[in-house]
Parts: C-alpha cells; sequence; structure tokens
C-alpha cells in the first residue's frame, strides 16, 4: 500500500515565514518555502513520453467502446496517477466515471490529481474508503475537504494553484500516468474543443498539460463530430483513445454560489469602494488590465467599475477570467479589447468564447506558470480575490475556515497575486467571526504580495505600498490602518476568534507557486 508514511517530529522544518511543514509528504522530499523568489530550479523541464504512430490505428480513429476498454488498454495499474481537469464544475460527470471503472477492474492505490474537485465528486470518498484511491492531489472542495481534514486519507492532500498545478507536471514532480479529459466536442482522432457541443463548457486549458505530459490520454466526449474538431484545444496527436458517452456533464452547473453577484448592501459597499479605488489611484487608466474573481463581491466590482470606465471614457487593453458574462458586457460595449480567459464561469462566457475571436481562451501556462519565461499574470494593472482570513501582516489564507476545516482550492488565487495591485475584497466578519486575525489559521499566500484590503469598515493599504499611500491621500475614502480596523471589528464580534484545536498530525500541505511548501493543514474533528 502506498498510504501515507508515519511522519515524525524530525521530518518537519521550519519555513521562511515561521509554518512548520513536513519535509516528506507521500513518499516524495519537499522543500521548505524559501521567500518569495527565493527558490530558482535548474536542469530541464519533464519530457513528455516518446509514442510511434504506427502503434495507432492508420485510419486514425482511436475510438474504443467504453472507459473500461480505454483505461485496460492504457496500462491501468495500481499505485498509479490519474488526471482530470474541472473546467464543466460541479456538473462534471467524467472523473467519477473514470474512477469507478478503475475501481471495476481491480485498481488499488491510485492518486487522484484534478485540477480541481467539487462537492458533486464526493462519491470519490467511497473509492478512498475502499482503497482505490489512495489521495488527492488538488483542490478539495466540501466533503472531500472535510473528508481530508478530519484524517481520513491515507495519503496527504498536496493543494497547489493552477499555475503551480503546471509547474509540479513540466518539473517532474508529479508523474500522470493516465489523463482523462472531458471534451464537450471531439473527433475520432481525438481532437477536443470545450467551447461547442451540447455540454459546452468554454476553455479547455486545465487540461492542456496533462494531454501533453501524460504517458496515455483518454477523451471522453459526448458530441462526436467527424475529423477535423475545430476550433481543437487538445491536439488528437497527444491522444490515445476516444471515448463516446451519453452525456460528460451538466454545463448549468457551472455556475454556482461563487458565480452570482452578491445582494447584501455592506457588500456592495466593498465592491463600490474597490472600484473607486482604482479610479482614485490612477490604476484605471486607458490601456490598464484587471482581474477580477468569481465571487459575489468581485462581479459586483466589475459592475461598478464598468460604470466609472463609461463616466471617464477609459477602454481596459485586457481583462483576465475566468469569464463571466459581466467581463462579456465589457467586451460587446468596447470598454476592452480582449478577454484572456483560463475558464469559463457561466454560460454567458461559454457563448461568447464560441463566437467572438477577441474572447481568447488561454492555459496555466501562459497565464500562470511561474517556471517560465514570464506569465500574464505579472502583466496584470490590478487583481480583485476574496480570502477566508487576513492577518496583521497581511498574510492571507483561502484555504480552511477559522475551524482549521479545510473547504476551499486556491484555484489561480496564489498565481494572481504578482499582480501590480493586488486586493483582497472581503467582509469584515463572516457570522460574527472576525476575519482579520493575528495570524491565518493557514498560510496561502504571503503579505508581501497583498496590497490592499477592502473592508465594508474600511481600506487597509498595506505599509510596504507607501506609493499606494501617497495617491491615496486626501481621498475620501476611508483608509485606516489595518490594525484600527480589526480593533472596531473585534468589539462588534465580542473578541478574537479561538483558535481551532487541532492535531499535530498533518494531512495536508499547501504549495507555493514555486513548489516549495508554503504551510500544513492539520487534522481536526
Amino acid at each position: 500500500m502506498i498510504g501515507n508514511p508515519v511522519t515524525t517530529r524530525s521530518e518537519f522544518a521550519q519555513n521562511a515565514l515561521g509554518r512548520t511543514v513536513p519535509t516528506m509528504v507521500n513518499n516524495k522530499p519537499q522543500v521548505p518555502y524559501l521567500g518569495v523568489g527565493q527558490f530558482r530550479p535548474h536542469g530541464k523541464k519533464a519530457g513528455p513520453p516518446l509514442r510511434s504512430s504506427s502503434a495507432y490505428p492508420e485510419n486514425g480513429d482511436k475510438r474504443v467502446a467504453d472507459l473500461e476498454t480505454a483505461l485496460r488498454n492504457a496500462g491501468l495499474a495500481d499505485g498509479m496517477v490519474i488526471s482530470s481537469h474541472h473546467h464543466l464544475r460541479d456538473g462534471d460527470r467524467v472523473a467519477l466515471l473514470a474512477l469507478e471503472a478503475a475501481a471495476r477492474l481491480g485498481a488499488k492505490d491510485l492518486t487522484w490529481f484534478p485540477s480541481a474537485s467539487f462537492p458533486s465528486q464526493k462519491g470519490a470518498i467511497e473509492l478512498m474508503e475502499s482503497g482505490v484511491i489512495d489521495h488527492i492531489e488538488g483542490s478539495l472542495n466540501g466533503p472531500l475537504g472535510d473528508y481530508c481534514t478530519q484524517g481520513k486519507m491515507r495519503g496527504m492532500g498536496v493543494l497547489r494553484s493552477h499555475g503551480g498545478r503546471w509547474q509540479a507536471i513540466q518539473d517532474g514532480e508529479v508523474h500522470i500516468d493516465i489523463a482523462i479529459i472531458a471534451a464537450p466536442t471531439a473527433d475520432a482522432f481525438g481532437n477536443a474543443d470545450g467551447s461547442h457541443g451540447k455540454s459546452a463548457c468554454g476553455s479547455l486549458g486545465f487540461a492542456l498539460a496533462d494531454s501533453m505530459y501524460a504517458d496515455r490520454v483518454i477523451v471522453v466526449t459526448d458530441t462526436l463530430v467527424p475529423f477535423p474538431c475545430i476550433p481543437w484545444q487538445i491536439q488528437g496527436n497527444n491522444v490515445d483513445f476516444v471515448v463516446a458517452v451519453d452525456s460528460i456533464g451538466d454545463p448549468a452547473k457551472i455556475v454556482s454560489g461563487t458565480t452570482e453577484i452578491t445582494r447584501s448592501p455592506d457588500r456592495l459597499r466593498i465592491a463600490e469602494w474597490v472600484a473607486r479605488f482604482l479610479r482614485e489611484s490612477g490604476i484605471m487608466r486607458n490601456g490598464f488590465s484587471f482581474q477580477a474573481g468569481a465571487g459575489g463581491i468581485a462581479l459586483a466590482f466589475v459592475d461598478y467599475l464598468r460604470r466609472f470606465m463609461k463616466e471617464d471614457g477609459v477602454k481596459a487593453r485586457f481583462v483576465r477570467g475566468g469569464s463571466t458574462r459581466y467581463l462579456v458586457e465589457l467586451l460587446q460595449e468596447g470598454l476592452t479589447d480582449y478577454i484572456l480567459d483560463g475558464q469559463t464561469f457561466d454560460l454567458d462566457g461559454v457563448k461568447s468564447i464560441a463566437s467572438d475571436p477577441r474572447h481568447v481562451a488561454t492555459s496555466p501556462f501562459t497565464s500562470y506558470n511561474y517556471h517560465g519565461k514570464g506569465n500574464f499574470a505579472s502583466m496584470v494593472d490590478a487583481v480583485v480575490l476574496g480570502a477566508t482570513e487576513v492577518d496583521l501582516q497581511f498574510n492571507a489564507n483561502v484555504v480552511t475556515h477559522s475551524d482549521g476545516r479545510l473547504l476551499h482550492g486556491i484555484g489561480g488565487w496564489q498565481n494572481c497575486l504578482a499582480a501590480g495591485c493586488t486586493i483582497l475584497a472581503l467582509p469584515s466578519f463572516r457570522d460574527r467571526i472576525p476575519v482579520i486575525v493575528n495570524e491565518v489559521t493557514t498560510l496561502t499566500g504571503p503579505g508581501e504580495l497583498i496590497d490592499v484590503v477592502v473592508t465594508e469598515r474600511g481600506i487597509a493599504i498595506n505599509p510596504r505600498r507607501q506609493d499606494l499611500l501617497d495617491r491615496m491621500k486626501g481621498s475620501g475614502l476611508p483608509i485606516r490602518p489595518i490594525e484600527d480596523i480589526k480593533k472596531e471589528v473585534e468589539r462588534i464580534c465580542g473578541g478574537e476568534p479561538a483558535r481551532p484545536k487541532r492535531s499535530r498530525h498533518p494531512v495536508a500541505i499547501v504549495k507555493w507557486v514555486d513548489g516549495t511548501v508554503l504551510d500544513t493543514v492539520w487534522q481536526v474533528g
């Protein structure tokens, strides 16, 4: 069995931010976080496997009867790494179909390596309990995160950002044995596209690295078209087998609670203040760029910013997605030249990426990969994100709640911190639990990269950003020290929340964008 090795205190180290992290995870040595920009890899990237076209049908038809046949032909064996992507979000059906097919074939001790997981995939818990899956390396949302936090997963979870996942694949940290790609449209050769078909979900960028680096690649589609599938986001030259099924998922469930605009007056105030901050600081200007997350506050911010851009006659050169109808409206109204889209968050975005050449599908390689010769994230002027906690050093947490439970994934959040101005837009408390704390429960992003915290009780600018402090002198916005906001909120909520009671048993690690270990998630409950 490949399960989690016994971890002794000698197998822990303190990283550059003073967090205690394991130096061995799932039988692999780890490098503790060294600081922003301090870890420099060397050598060559991992290479895709060599294949010969003589091993494939001369007519190019790679179809097989079902997933079990595809997995058997791909050489499924115990202990393999099976990957999947999450562009269909909570509507995906393919990842579980593949894992259940692997179970029927008798596979054990698999590592599931999704770009993200969702509550709809909670059936993976049964597969972990039966020994089919040893552990998950990928975002652990909802029931899967809770299962991991309780220490029930045999191996340790490994949480990476979207860019960190690409980094792990290309650097050889994770070797994918079999990649499963849910494709809304595909041809028999394996060319695949996400923007057309009855289950269209937009971009397939998160599956691109899997298609390039995996030993074997299986495309699963519910819309098979004659060759060639145009446009193709996944090239058939990288695909081994094609499986046609009745349904790969429900695209309506791409939309979730995190992709709907807030209706809360307090949160709308936060969104307006963020937009005003960009305007008054001079960041909002002709040719600027921005990215907003998929939360309700971030979506409302885009709506406010759109009004200010119209009033001031300002046009953005590009906006970064996750795309939503709010970004699509900017494009249609001529307020931006391009949407550079990593994933599509609603059906308006899906329709736009399928029909408008200015709406461009991207991948983590172009957008977020830290071990490359640059990426788009560093070229964005401002990014607006959420968080579950932020502390007095501006460190932030997005993966656990204040009780220590692992309920969220990182997504592209860490990668976005490379923007010119990183803004966290968040309510000052949730369920009477303050969001600003002395020290975050789980460190997901270092404070030196977080510039501004906007709450309904004021705006805190990181003292490291003297330039922003100078620009906002005399502003009508409520600029306040973060310590003052924290004290006011604690008076309202009755003090700082109690620290979670955690064991000293690690259940998951949080990776930084360079592959080093930023923090540990500890067992609770």
